[in-house]
């Protein structure tokens, strides 16, 4: 009997342990995330650097290119040249009389001119020559373009058609409006001469002769 009983018991013992559910394992803690906060920091953030004062001051003061001149700018006056095989060679001299440097390129128009209203008298000045480089005129600096004048008595008389001219109307190069320039003398009014009453070659630095 008494084997019986502590078998019994032990039975019990053994039910009782395999009926209860056993308890769950605890979860371990979540950790906080910190891989992307890691990433952020350890990454350098591109700027872009601010310009100094110094570049700012020199871009500021970097000059503007000069654009051409403007009949505006520009006094006009001829020099006393030299003649030569019936053609009197005189330098038509531009002077810049504004504050800003501009630039002078090719050749300027020129023409005879007469009576109150300026019409024109005879064709306009032969271009003699290829196109020079440009030359920047600074205030107060001049230029000159060689300006040939033929000498009419070359000419037949009919042909010719001789005219009184005032003077001179002056297009600088690249320019629409015109200057005039006093220089009294005789032209041909012949737009169709066998040849050039006047010749004109390009701008060149200076003053000329």
């Amino acid at each position: 009997m008494l084997v019986a009983a502590v078998v019994a018991t032990l039975g019990l013992a053994g039910c009782g342990q395999r009926g209860e559910p056993e308890a769950a394992a605890p979860e371990p803690p979540s950790q906080p995330t910190t891989t992307s906060t890691a990433q952020e920091a350890s990454t350098p953030k591109r700027t872009v650097p601010a310009q100094t004062a110094t570049e700012a001051s020199v871009q500021s003061a970097t000059p503007e290119k000069p654009g051409m001149c403007r009949s505006g700018q520009l006094r006009l006056s001829l020099g006393r040249g030299d003649a030569g095989a019936g053609t009197h060679w005189r330098p038509l001299r531009f002077t810049n009389k504004s504050d800003e440097p501009c630039v002078l390129h090719g050749f300027p128009g020129v023409s005879y001119v007469a009576g109150d209203d300026g019409h024109q008298v005879g064709a306009a000045a032969y271009r003699d020559g290829e196109k020079g480089p440009a030359v920047t005129l600074k205030p107060g600096e001049t230029a000159h373009a060689p300006v040939g004048f033929t000498q009419i008595r070359n000419f037949d008389v009919a042909a010719c058609q001789p005219t009184p001219v005032r003077g001179l109307r002056i297009y600088p190069p690249q320019e629409t409006k015109a200057l005039f320039l006093e220089n009294p003398g005789t032209g041909c009014a012949n737009p169709d001469l066998d040849g050039h009453q006047l010749k004109v070659q390009t701008i060149k630095p200076g003053a000329g002769m």
